[in-house]
């Protein structure tokens, strides 16, 4: 087992990371920036190191000062979280060259799976059904245009790096092709430093839903059901649920059995999620590979009595699966909402500033990961992600009537939050009904705009 670990995150993922050390009997190092100096992860760790001013690009996103801190705090193994460098498949070969264990998918698995092309390219070849479209990056907007009339309108134009929605396009047409084309590439060449871009045919209104997997280092691989993420904003998730409303026996295996099947393919380790959009036949078609620990990952512990951070650890450290993970059943529906210092109503502005007073909801059922406190000052520099509030039921109707309880308890003032936007959702008949698509929010604010006018 690892005697001390260094956390090269921030925020509610960092301190998540602190806990399951704990549970573990590990130490842990914290990384901070000046601007996080006060922040509860800082605190919370047995040890920290400020590694460079505000701009993650001058702190989170240095190798180099990790790498020196991870050495100056003699740690066995680095905890990437999610976001930054934890699926940079350079961050973990140098890990690998100073005998530092990443706690991820080995660098040569994160570049076949860190590519969204790629990916798409290796998926297809294992015989994981994807969206027809470009065999690769597509080059030029004269490409695009012949990749997009053979597919047929409309497409969906994405970068091969990055992720939370950035460097996407939706054309139903030549001219929005272009456009879009242009304005994606410029996206993702600011965002991730790539601009490379690739094409799919758009499944219109269809369900997100993606499958938990945890390989260890011995070539066991299963799965632990599926999360519901259809409810987006700007492409990026809002909310998670698990079960999927439109989930049954079969569909899981059939789907559960080809995440398993990719994740062979790539000689996967630790967790992760193979993502899907199903379409309204029930078809399923692979979107991309998350090589890391998701922000959702509590709804899925809540519905199968698992500590998914703590396991990452254990087979990153050269524990097996145990047999028991092979029979996990779901035990209860649990739904997240993510918290962000947002305005809904604004097209989602973010809204930066001083908490001035917190008040964050409990009782029965109800789950806060967060690294909020009073007084805390919310930087302009990194994601937006406040809290996460996940209610926990016997039944969905119990969760749902739970999550509306907690966000009705819920106070935070000093800068804008999502949270007026979630109770519309939590309250919409059709999200009650499980009846929803990833357009879900976009029909919400165009019915609040209707009424405003």
């Amino acid at each position: 087992m690892f005697n001390k670990i260094l956390i090269a995150n921030r925020g509610e993922i960092a301190l998540r990371i602190i806990r399951a050390c704990r549970d573990l009997g590990i130490k842990t190092l914290a990384v901070y920036s000046e601007a996080d100096e006060k922040s509860l992860h800082v605190q919370q760790a047995d040890e920290a190191i400020c590694i460079g001013s505000g701009p993650s690009t001058e702190s989170y996103l240095r190798m180099d000062r990790i790498i020196s801190a991870a050495e100056i705090g003699d740690v066995d193994a680095i905890h990437p979280g999610y976001g930054f460098l934890a699926e940079n498949p350079h961050f973990a070969e140098i890990c690998a060259n100073c005998n530092i264990k990443f706690i991820g998918p080995k660098a040569t698995t994160l570049k076949k799976m860190g590519n969204k092309a790629m990916a798409r390219f290796h998926a297809r070849k294992v015989g994981v059904p994807v969206a027809p479209g470009s065999d690769g990056i597509v080059e030029s907007e004269k490409e695009a245009l012949k990749i997009s009339h053979q597919i047929g309108y409309p497409v969906i134009i994405k970068a091969v790096a990055g992720g939370g929605g950035r460097g996407m396009r939706i054309a139903h047409n030549d001219v929005s092709l272009v456009q879009g084309f242009v304005a994606a590439k410029l996206e993702a060449e600011k965002s991730f430093g790539d601009g490379s871009l690739y094409i799919e045919k758009l499944i219109e209104d269809p369900r997100h839903v993606e499958f938990q997997i945890l390989a260890d280092t011995k070539g066991k691989i299963v799965h632990v059901g599926e999360r519901d993420c259809s409810i987006q904003r700007r492409n990026q998730k809002l909310v998670e649920e698990s079960p999927s409303p439109i989930m049954d026996p079969a569909l899981r295996k059939r789907m559960g059995k080809t995440s398993i099947r990719l994740a062979e393919s790539v000689d996967y380790e630790g967790v992760g999620t193979v993502e899907y959009l199903v379409d309204k036949a029930g078809n399923f078609y692979f979107i991309e590979m998350n090589c890391r620990i998701q922000v959702e990952h509590p709804v899925t512990e809540e519905v199968y009595g698992v500590d998914l951070v703590k396991e990452q650890i254990l087979v990153a450290a050269g524990y097996s699966i145990s047999k028991e993970w092979e029979e996990l059943e779901p035990k209860k529906h649990a739904i997240e909402f993510r918290v962000n210092s947002e305005d809904g109503l604004q097209d989602f502005r973010p809204s930066a500033g001083k908490i001035d007073f917190l008040h964050l909801p409990g009782g029965p059922g109800i789950r806060v990961d967060s690294h909020l406190y009073q007084g805390i000052e919310i930087s302009p520099y990194y994601d937006s992600m406040l809290a996460k509030i996940i209610a926990i039921g016997n039944s969905r109707d119990e969760a749902i009537a739970r999550m509306n309880r907690a966000l009705n308890e819920t106070i935070i003032e000093g800068v804008k939050t999502t949270i007026p936007i979630g109770k519309s959702v939590f309250q919409n008949t059709d999200f009650k009904r499980g009846d929803y698509t990833t357009n879900l929010i976009n029909k919400i604010l165009a019915a609040k705009k209707s009424l405003d006018e």
